[in-house]
């Protein structure tokens, strides 16, 4: 201190802590010719007493105006020093960067200026202190006072410039820094932070694409900041960064989309966009490195597929197509199992379209990783099943085409069948609004044959009746009407003389017998007429009930359409298909005389022309009454089943036991019946119970004091 003393005139300290400005600068100019003396004389001691002395007394002082002067004699002092600056930098630059917290807003200000001063001096020997400067600088860009904004901007240009043509600057160090900072919301601060990191990825020997991962999420942060200028400065520096992607050889993918998969689910728009489109280059780019990031990759894309902005469902489409077109290996990291996850996860999604693309990838991994997708099959089947509900037909087909994909094997397809019964039996509205669209679909992509004997095989033995029979009523109504059953329905016509279509009636008249009227439907289709006039006589009056009925009009109905047209043409023959008109004129018997289909039934049979054919010779009939038809067969030869005249007890015909199928459908009958009954006790019952509920509540409230009895005095005297 002495030495300092003796070096700075009294004189010249005070005017150094002076509350004019003027005169604080002619102090300073004196420090500066002092020391510029002493280096000189390499006088290095007193130097040092020198910069101690301003630090002590006046930065460390209470009063202002003496900070102030202090700063301005750091500086000078600098200057004074010129080359030998950097032995005495560590006890010059701290104490003004501690000034940069000064609570007096001209200190920080005149703190800024001393700074700007030094570093004009020592330039590179700067870079030392680089991450101190850089630290104080970024919480004086969010400086209150503009003065003190203002100055410290031009101190950041000068420290930029500084960076820039030093070869001593260490990102290695800086990035932990800059990365602490990102994610402050001050947008002066972040200005300043884009700023720094634009000027440092402009310098060829600073590989900031190196360090990308470290500050892309902080970037992508401010893509969403409400100053505009700030999400315009981000962007750049964002698509200066994806162009040096794309033409760079080395780049870590991996780390990076781990940060864009999150950014993509971003509520901002434009947030979303930029991440979608950073991960369309990646997918592009980035090959083998991105295999065990691909899970993710199709979480962040799948959902975008669905965006409100088109921008983004375009990009994420053409992002999900090339993903989809990769082949890569189970074997090297590609996670089947966590692909899978994600997209069974989306089938829930509230949008269609991602739920269609959802299913579309596991419909992919099916064809291409059939071995490892089984393994989680359990995984995935409930949810798969649950979509069968889904509002979108194209929803419902996808997941049937995924569902027969996976049914090619025995085991799969028994449990799809299995599980899809179940789900028609606990949710109705499925088999109601779905059931036909379901079951039609799986007859194209799996075999249409196949699917029926198995859905029969499990209808035969179902042990609650009433979904039985409604099951069975619409596979019989699909069977009738679908195109896509054309095959089948063929089979069947050729049951009498075809043992493939012989084997396939027996299959299915095993669970056709729930329905009375799906057995006569099938009879028709297989043209075994003779049962069939057998079954409608073989039923009793518990039978034919208003369900029976409603049935019976659906099928008058259906035997009018271009299906049955060659029943219709089998009309012309009576003579031939005698058991044909015998059960047309039974369900005739069992139509209310007024309902429309009795009318329909009956104009038709009206139509048949009032002749047989026998041999060559056409007999006609005295009348045109089609009753009469039945009088020209009582003479001739008999048919064991219409169109095979032969003699015949009618019990087999081409291996048909039809007096056991007819003891297999009475016994079915038979059952429901009983179930019916049963049921009807237990609503009798419980109405019952009710009733004498309601009867002992009555008699309680009877016997019950009414309010006004209990008010009524004692004894009183009749009014005359």
């Amino acid at each position: 201190m002495a030495d300092a003393l003796s070096s700075i005139p009294a004189a010249v300290l005070r005017n150094l802590a002076d509350k004019l400005y003027e005169k604080r600068k002619n102090a300073a100019l004196e420090i500066e010719n002092i020391v510029k003396q002493l280096t000189a004389n390499g006088d290095h001691d007193k130097i040092k007493a020198v910069i101690n002395l301003l630090t002590n007394e006046f930065i460390n002082s209470p009063q202002a105006n003496h900070r102030k002067g202090g700063l301005i004699g750091l500086a000078a002092a600098t200057v004074g020093l010129t080359s030998e600056a950097s032995q005495h930098l560590e006890s010059i630059v701290l104490p003004v960067l501690e000034s940069f917290s000064d609570q007096e807003s001209r200190v920080r200000y005149y703190a800024c200026e001393a700074l700007y001063n030094i570093a004009k001096v020592v330039r590179g020997d700067f870079i030392l202190y680089f991450n101190n400067i850089f630290d104080a600088l970024c919480k004086l860009s969010a400086d209150s006072d503009g003065n003190v904004q203002s100055a410290a901007h031009l101190l950041d240009r000068l420290v930029k410039d500084i960076v820039t043509e030093s070869d001593q600057f260490s990102i290695e160090e800086f990035i932990p820094l800059l990365k602490e900072r990102m994610n402050v919301l001050n947008p002066y601060v972040r200005q300043f932070l884009v700023g720094w990191i634009t000027v440092l990825d402009s310098v060829p020997d600073i590989d900031m694409l190196g360090f990308l991962p470290d500050f892309l999420d902080g970037l992508f942060n401010m893509l969403s900041d409400s100053s505009h200028e700030i999400r315009q400065q981000a962007d750049s520096a964002l698509s200066e960064f994806l162009q040096e992607i794309k033409n760079s050889p080395s780049v870590d993918y991996g780390r990076m989309a781990q940060i864009l998969v999150q950014r993509a689910g971003s509520p901002d728009e434009f947030t979303r966009l930029t991440a979608i489109t950073w991960i369309n280059e990646f997918v592009k780019l980035g090959g083998d490195q991105l295999v065990p990031y691909y899970a993710d990759i199709l979480g962040a894309i799948l959902p975008c597929i669905s965006d409100k902005e088109e921008k983004i469902r375009v990009v994420a489409r053409e992002t999900n197509d090339e993903l989809r077109a990769i082949k890569a290996d189970p074997a090297e990291a590609f996670d089947v199992g966590a692909i899978l996850s994600i997209a069974r996860r989306q089938i829930s999604s509230e949008w269609e379209a991602t739920r269609i693309e959802a299913l579309h990838w596991i419909s992919t991994l099916v064809n291409e990783y059939r071995t490892e997708v089984l393994q989680y099959l359990n995984d995935i089947f409930d949810t798969l099943l649950k979509a069968l509900s889904d509002p979108s037909d194209e929803v419902v087909l996808l997941v049937l085409q995924v569902h027969a994909c996976i049914a090619k094997d025995p085991q799969h397809f028994r449990q799809l069948v299995v599980f899809l019964m179940h789900n028609f039996r606990t949710d109705n509205s499925l088999l109601e609004k779905r059931g036909a669209l379901i079951i039609r679909r799986l007859c194209v992509l799996l075999d249409a044959e196949r699917v029926y004997r198995e859905l029969s095989t499990i209808l035969e033995g179902e042990s609650d009746l009433d979904f039985a029979s409604i099951m069975v009523q619409a596979l019989n109504l699909i069977l009738l009407t679908s195109s896509e059953l054309s095959e089948i329905r063929v089979l069947l016509k050729q049951s009498l003389v075809n043992p493939a279509g012989k084997d396939l009636f027996v299959s299915l008249y095993a669970s056709w017998c729930h329905s009375p009227m799906a057995i006569i439907s099938l009879c028709f289709l297989a043209q075994t007429y003779q049962h069939a006039s057998t079954v409608i006589q073989s039923l009793v009056e518990e039978d034919i009930n208003v369900k029976f009925l409603v049935q019976l009009d659906k099928l008058i109905r259906l035997l009018e359409t271009p299906v049955f047209a060659y029943l219709r043409l089998q009309l012309l023959e009576p003579g031939r298909y005698t058991w044909l008109f015998k059960a047309l004129y039974g369900l005739l018997m069992l139509l209310p005389q007024q309902s429309a289909a009795f009318k329909i039934l009956k104009t038709r049979l009206k139509a048949v022309p009032s002749y047989s054919f026998n041999g060559e010779q056409l007999k006609k009939t005295s009348s045109g009454n089609p009753y009469q038809f039945l009088q020209h067969m009582s003479g001739g030869s008999h048919t064991a089943e219409d169109g095979d005249v032969a003699v015949d007890s009618g019990n087999s015909h081409n291996g048909i036991n039809f007096v056991a199928r007819l003891n297999q459908f009475q016994q079915m009958q038979q059952q429901h019946r009983e179930h019916f009954r049963a049921q009807a006790q237990t609503r009798k019952n419980s109405t019952s119970v009710a009733k004498e509920e309601e009867v002992q509540r009555q008699e309680e409230e009877t016997k019950r004091p009414h309010l006004n009895e209990l008010n009524a005095p004692r004894s009183f005297k009749r009014a005359s």
